[in-house]
């Protein structure tokens, strides 16, 4: 009964938002009918590098689908949102219609919003489905074509009503594109609108290697260095895969002693999320792994490819580092703890390098590295190409007055056009260790309540057992 009347609200609250426009975003002058006007949505304001990657790369690819198009930079906006936009809306109790204000906005200036590789699908125990689906009844309010690129995506569930909450918004007229890294099945489970086209494509940060050029001229070949990308403390179990932190850390200490002995150097370092470096920290701390051999405060995007280019492989959790690893021909295995892992590593080829955790010893991960640093890296152009290709033609007809007789450029002409990364500036390092340090006082903060709580009732229970 009581989701019943959730989704009457949500259907009320949709209905609201369509009959009832903010006013100063309704009388908002259209200028410049010329200029096309994209909005990327992705997480960048996560402490996961990974995450700001994929909005480096998909920066480049979109302006080099605008080259492509012979649409000049005068010619076109682009700005890159976190996909967060509603999330003050999403997460307040009593849905203050003002709370949606800013994104209405946002949205109303744009004339195309792409997704790109945001956790928009998620729902089993984060709020990113709820986000998507409020975004995506407002680009519908205000007429806005949107496009999904190499989105991840979680298993499909006909009897979840967050899951389905998520179709519903995902088949509304707005959407024409969405693509996935992960699995074509489960997104054909989503669609039912007919009219949106589907398909399975790379990540885009398999470019890295040509967007960061400028930040990996090193020679990686000399010093048998590897890299090793530790996991939070409980990612693991989080995920429904009996492995806890300490048996992770004893994982990590085996791996480095097996290495040691064979002669590599080795460094323990993260992507930069704030509880992966806080298991990294407790390494150090509680077992007795040595500090100079870690890495701590990674919070540039330029500063992770510049460690990954300097390794000879890497051992890695997090999906990214692999990724990266891959675009520049630096042979990776991986730990499994979603089936992302296994997706990414099936569709480049080598399946083998996606290693269950709770079966494979640190002598057989050690192994499976060294098989694939004596293998290399092939490469299938076909499966590269496919996240630029199905961009360039999303936007291509998404823009009413562009050619549409232009195709994608190949292989050796994107990735000689691709854009280069420009660097952290300041302002954004700043900004993301500020928002960084605001995650640990959040964190501290919730911690410190539950103690206040938990003091409260012990006071209570030593109080009525004296009485």
């Amino acid at each position: 009964m009581s989701e019943q009347k959730n989704i009457v609200k949500r259907a009320y609250g949709a209905i609201k938002r369509r009959m009832t426009l903010t006013p100063d975003v309704e009388k908002q002058p259209v200028t410049d009918q010329k200029k096309f006007r994209i909005m990327l949505l992705t997480n960048r304001d996560s402490d996961n590098i990974g995450d700001q990657m994929i909005e480096a790369c998909d920066m480049a690819l979109i302006k080099t689908v605008m080259k492509n198009l012979n649409i000049p930079e005068d010619g076109y906006e682009l700005v890159s949102r976190a996909a967060s936009i509603v999330s003050k809306y999403v997460k307040a109790k009593n849905k203050d219609e003002s709370l949606l204000k800013p994104a209405r906005r946002k949205i109303n200036e744009c004339d195309l919003i792409i997704f790109g590789g945001a956790p928009v699908f998620n729902y089993k125990y984060q709020i990113f489905y709820e986000r998507t689906a409020v975004t995506l009844e407002l680009a519908q309010e205000y007429n806005k074509q949107v496009m999904f690129s190499a989105i991840g995506i979680e298993d499909y569930d006909e009897a979840s009503p967050k899951c389905q909450r998520l179709k519903e918004a995902l088949n509304l007229g707005c959407v024409k594109q969405i693509t996935t890294r992960d699995g074509m099945e489960e997104l054909s489970k989503y669609k039912e609108n007919e009219k949106i086209h589907i398909e399975k494509v790379a990540d885009p940060v398999v470019f890295a290697k040509q967007i960061f050029c400028d930040y990996t001229k090193v020679n990686h070949k000399k010093n048998k260095k590897v890299g090793l990308f530790v996991f939070r403390e409980k990612g693991f179990v989080d995920n429904h895969i009996p492995f806890t932190g300490a048996e992770q850390a004893k994982l990590w200490k085996e791996i480095t002693r097996i290495l040691t002995e064979k002669g590599y150097n080795y460094e323990l370092i993260t992507s930069g999320y704030l509880k992966d470096e806080a298991f990294l920290d407790l390494l150090v701390r509680d077992y007795g792994f040595p500090e100079k051999k870690c890495v701590f405060n990674m919070n540039e995007t330029e500063k992770l490819a510049q460690k990954i280019a300097s390794y000879d492989a890497i051992i890695s959790c997090r999906l990214h580092p692999n990724i990266v690893a891959y675009s520049m021909d630096i042979p990776a295995v991986s730990l499994i703890w979603n089936p992302k892992i296994t997706g990414f590593y099936e569709s480049i080829g080598y399946p083998e390098r996606a290693i269950d955790v709770t079966t494979a010893k640190a002598e057989d991960i050690v192994e499976k590295m060294e098989d694939a640093m004596a293998q290399g890296i092939v490469k299938d152009n076909g499966y590269l190409m496919s996240v630029y290709r199905t961009l360039f033609e999303g936007i291509r007809d998404a823009i009413e007055w562009s050619d549409k007789t232009i195709q994608p450029y190949d292989y050796m002409t994107l990735t000689e056009n691709l854009s280069h990364f420009s660097g952290t500036s300041e302002d954004e390092k700043e900004e993301k260790i500020k928002r960084k340090f605001r995650r640990t006082y959040n964190t501290l903060n919730d911690y410190q309540k539950k103690i206040n709580k938990l003091n409260q009732k012990i006071k209570m229970l030593e109080k009525e057992k004296q009485q």
